[in-house]
């Protein structure tokens, strides 16, 4: 029988894709992108399986001190306790919460709660050794009601992420171009020790590296190097010496985030009000991989 999910903060609703392809039943529930307002808001008792969402994150994250530092709040403020409340009230079996690594940890009584940091290039690709092109990092919170959580990194398959013995023991970190070619690509990261290219070089883009910084890492025979990217400009990537932030074209962050780049091409939204639509959503891999760690979850609990 299909679990019935409730759907909270749902925005364009690809955490709700990637539970629907596992083959769970999800209600969404208000938003702002649609007019509605979470504290008005009242589920019914007993009547979903589960509860999943994200509240905003603006408020916890690192760019929220810029907004600070300008005499201004975060528009969205701290909307966890709505989150708490929605799941005291729905009291389902299980609940799935997903947030920034700085945001705290939901409390909901009679519920226990484990907390892990999932990175979307974790994720196993495509390409056997390679993960998710793109970098997000996003703290979980997994709760059952009445009993203990398991952490659901168990079920969760992991890529290997070290480099090639080739590669040495560092790789550089991606240099940011906002030149009108360069938007919109993926630079790929360079390894500098005894790789095949070095800070200065040009990447197979065509990208010149400048302002590289160097971080060190563990290397190991058989892996390879990585991509980090970044969907739009929230998820913190800043260019060198306080310059503009990172922004990719709507196709190029739909790729990134597991989507058809025609996804949303019949929404009447302006093209920006599509990118950060996208770029709010959790990633259809991260997602896919959670849907299916909690249908396991879930499961090995009621046997």
């Amino acid at each position: 029988m299909s679990q019935l999910v409730l759907s909270l903060f749902p925005g364009i609703g690809l955490l709700d894709r990637a539970f629907e392809e596992e083959g769970f039943v999800v209600v969404r529930g208000p938003d702002v992108l649609w007019g509605g307002d979470i504290r008005n808001f009242h589920p019914p008792a007993g009547k979903f399986d589960g509860v999943i969402g994200g509240p905003p994150c603006q408020c916890f994250s690192g760019l929220a001190n810029l907004v600070r530092a300008c005499g201004n709040e975060p528009h969205f403020g701290n909307l966890i306790p709505e989150f708490e409340r929605c799941v005291a009230e729905a009291r389902p079996s299980w609940f799935l919460m997903e947030e920034v690594p700085q945001a705290p940890a939901p409390a909901v009584a009679g519920y226990g709660i484990r907390q892990f940091i999932l990175n979307n290039c974790w994720l196993p690709g495509e390409d056997p050794g390679y993960g998710q092109e793109q970098s997000r990092r996003r703290m979980f919170s997994f709760g059952l009601r009445g009993r203990k959580a398991p952490l659901l990194l168990k079920w969760i398959e992991q890529a290997t992420f070290e480099l090639p013995r080739t590669c040495g023991t560092a790789v550089s970190q991606n240099p940011v171009n906002n030149t009108q070619e360069a938007k919109g690509r993926v630079l790929v990261g360079t390894c500098i020790a005894g790789g095949s290219a070095a800070p200065g070089q040009r990447d197979p883009a065509g990208a010149k590296h400048r302002g590289v910084k160097r971080t060190a890492v563990t290397a190991h025979e058989g892996a390879t190097c990585l991509r980090a990217t970044v969907t739009a400009a929230h998820s913190g990537e800043k260019r060198p010496k306080g310059g503009a932030l990172v922004r990719y074209r709507f196709e190029e962050a739909c790729r990134l985030q597991g989507l058809p780049d025609d996804f949303l091409a019949d929404a009447p939204f302006t093209a920006q009000g599509k990118l950060k639509a996208v770029a709010n959503g959790v990633p259809i891999p991260m997602g896919r991989a959670l849907a299916k760690a909690v249908r396991k979850a879930i499961g090995e609990e009621t046997v």
